[in-house]
């Protein structure tokens, strides 16, 4: 774990749990994309920054999700370097509390408020154009999170954030947490047509085609869209939905299942509203959900 591995001349990451990418920038600096889960991981990219004499200038967010920015306060502190985040990720980054509360639908109890879910704050600054250095682009990847984006390198690298789970993922816990479903769907058809050099997912492998992972994970929002589908044929409320879907996927409910997998829950109920394959009324003061 922390393994730097390098993938171009000046393009790397760092194998961790969410993968961080590192660019060589030239003059010994280098930028980091996303800095890990917690101070720990920052202390551990510090020393490899250290080993390699290089000095961190910049941290660009991919998104505002704790384990991608945990490290961000240790490694501004230490090395006084940049923080970029795009859009509402930068309010996100600059006050965490806003990801357990945006989970919960509330101020989130004790359980939610661990650095799993709440990173430290951080200096952030909104993500432009002008900030990135030069030869790299930003890649809209919305869906899993608000404004979530990729990175793509002078080197043809390309860092895609969370928009892909590994297959062995998605087998073993089958919902994954997204934000916004149909613009999840529209990014990952985007992703499949991309081509690179490489591409780094944040939580699966490095590989030179992601076509295939990226239907698999299609594939996979589709099958739990049926599964609720199926569920619905008699008039349910949210938390019965919720309930039955455990079961289903066999996953035990405590409060960080029920924050991340019920957000997510409640945006496949919205877009299967939306998309009119699913109605809403309130009867007996209870939001029932039912297929159309």
């Amino acid at each position: 774990m922390y393994e730097l591995i390098q993938l171009a001349p000046r393009s790397y990451y760092i194998q961790s749990p969410a993968k961080i990418g590192l660019v060589e920038l030239g003059d010994g600096a280098v930028c980091l994309i996303d800095s890990g889960n917690d101070k720990d991981a920052g202390r551990k990219i510090r020393q490899i920054l250290d080993a390699r004499g290089w000095r961190l200038s910049a941290i660009y967010n991919t998104h505002s999700n704790a384990d991608h920015i945990g490290g961000n306060k240790y490694l501004q502190n230490q090395t006084g370097c940049r923080i970029f985040a795009p859009g509402i990720e930068c309010a996100f980054t600059r006050y965490p509390v806003l990801e357990p509360s945006f989970l919960y639908g509330g101020y989130p109890p004790r359980e939610l408020r661990h650095k799993f879910l709440l990173a430290q704050e951080s200096g952030a600054e909104p993500l432009t154009e002008a900030a990135l250095p030069e030869g790299f682009s930003a890649i809209p990847l919305p869906g899993h999170f608000f404004h979530m984006v990729g990175y793509r390198t002078p080197d043809d690298i390309v860092y895609l954030a969370d928009c892909l789970s590994s297959r062995e993922t998605l087998d073993k816990y089958r919902i994954g947490f997204l934000y916004d479903v149909g613009r999840y769907l529209e990014t990952l058809e985007m992703v499949k047509s991309l081509r690179a050099r490489m591409f780094v997912p944040a939580h699966a492998e490095a590989a030179e085609d992601i076509s295939e992972l990226a239907q698999y994970n299609i594939g996979a929002v589709h099958a739990v869209a049926e599964q609720i589908l199926a569920l619905c044929r008699e008039p349910l409320c949210f938390e019965a939905v919720l309930q039955k879907l455990f079961a289903v996927y066999g996953l035990a409910m405590n409060f960080e299942q029920y924050a991340l997998i019920g957000s997510t829950v409640r945006s496949y109920l919205a877009w299967l509203k939306d998309t009119g394959r699913l109605t809403a009324r309130f009867e007996g003061n209870l939001l029932l959900w039912e297929r159309a």
